[in-house]
């Protein structure tokens, strides 16, 4: 197979890969809390388990996508993975109480979680070596995501709650089997690491966490995803105790994700032209603007624009996130770079925002979102710093990271 035809199946591969993972998500980002409050769990207990999983994938993540490094073998892992959330998702669809929920919840989380940043990896040395655009394959995520929120809303005015755990449980069958169609083969010099460092010894994770520069990439990317913890677990449950209809609910997350998925068509111009840091600059400052303005409880007509600011706080950051990781980390480092963007930042931040986001819709309901504009104020100091300390070329080891130039 010639170089062209080769990196056309390639990206293929990848975007149906995302699409149904992405079911996945579609399916339980919106429901999965409706259906933990089906099962008589209190909001405390809803944002407990839904943040969990985000502190245990610190010990594993990080260490599976070292694994997948050091082998290559990313293909092999994705398929394990896949298949061990299927087995843990039908497990939890027969449990009742708090904790054979969370004993069964915080595993189901992670192995689907962990399977993003693998996926990233292997999507960015498509990226690296063929000139793939990344937001055109991961956009078909987003797209399965808007079908499968409209389906959930549906279902579940029709069904009830427990229609929830089922429409998870499709989605990952069907990541179950684009696994297997997932390329057996890499691109170029990613096709096997040519390290002899035995995968135990971290050298990769040291030497990114020694960079003050990833470290603010890490607290600027990471606060913005953060941010997003009480849209992500509580804003259904908002919606409808504000009387929205369950098609309307599923239309709002729609909106979200389509205006996502115009940036992610557009992604390549964007960064081409205003740089990878600029996007997390202007996803951390709407999203201080979006959450403040949620923290009003505003009807449906201010919610459609603020959702089409989703396309920014949450499409454009992530873009930018990836792209440097994609031009700022060596190519021996970039999956524990991504695992370490996944855990450390949008896993670790996600759960702590998480539980604060539970403690106080409890007490104020959408109220929550104020605590959500902090942390975004936060990402955006962080955002303003990786500007000044990036110099807009490959991080290298113990160098300084000199000034930058606008333009980035």
């Amino acid at each position: 197979m010639d170089a062209s035809r080769r990196a056309r199946s390639f990206g293929i591969r990848i975007a149906l890969f995302y699409a149904a993972l992405f079911v996945v998500y579609g399916m339980h980002v919106p429901y999965m809390p409706v259906w933990l409050e089906g099962r008589g769990l209190t909001a405390a207990e809803i944002s407990t388990v839904m943040a969990a999983p985000f502190f245990l994938r610190l010990f594993i993540t990080p260490g599976v996508a070292l694994v997948a490094d050091r082998t290559g073998r990313h293909r092999v892992l994705l398929i394990a993975l896949a298949w061990a959330s299927l087995a843990v998702v039908l497990a939890l669809s027969q449990m009742q109480g708090f904790w054979p929920i969370l004993l069964l919840t915080v595993p189901l989380i992670v192995t689907f979680t962990t399977i993003m940043p693998l996926t990233e990896t292997v999507a960015v040395s498509g990226v690296r070596h063929a000139g793939l655009d990344y937001g055109r394959m991961r956009l078909w995520g987003s797209l399965t995501f808007v079908v499968a929120s409209f389906a959930g809303g549906f279902s579940v005015a029709r069904w009830g709650s427990s229609a929830g755990i089922w429409l998870i449980a499709i989605g990952c069958a069907l990541t179950v089997l684009a696994a297997h169609l997932m390329p057996r083969e890499a691109l170029k010099s990613d096709d096997v690491a040519a390290s002899t460092t035995p995968w135990w010894k971290a050298e990769e994770l040291v030497m990114l966490l020694r960079q003050p520069a990833f470290l603010a990439f890490l607290l600027a990317a990471g606060g913005i995803q953060a941010a997003h913890a009480t849209f992500l677990t509580f804003a259904t449950l908002i919606w409808q105790k504000q009387g929205l209809s369950g098609g309307w609910i599923g239309g709002l997350w729609a909106i979200g994700v389509f205006a996502e998925i115009i940036v992610f068509a557009v992604s390549g111009w964007l960064v081409e032209r205003f740089g990878a840091v600029a996007l997390l600059i202007c996803g951390a400052a709407l999203s201080v603007v979006r959450w403040v303005a949620m923290a009003f409880d505003p009807g449906l007509t201010a919610l459609i624009p603020l959702q089409i600011l989703h396309g920014v706080t949450y499409g454009a950051s992530h873009i930018g996130a990836i792209h440097f990781i994609g031009k700022a980390i060596p190519l021996r480092a970039t999956g524990s770079a991504q695992a370490l963007y996944a855990t450390v930042a949008a896993g670790v931040a996600m759960g702590f925002a998480t539980i604060v986001a539970g403690w106080l819709y409890a007490r104020y309901g959408g109220g929550s979102y104020a605590a959500m504009a902090v942390i975004a104020v936060v990402a955006l100091a962080a955002s303003l710093r990786l500007n000044a300390l990036w110099s807009g070329r490959e991080l290298s080891e113990p160098s300084p990271i000199a000034p930058v130039t606008a333009g980035r």
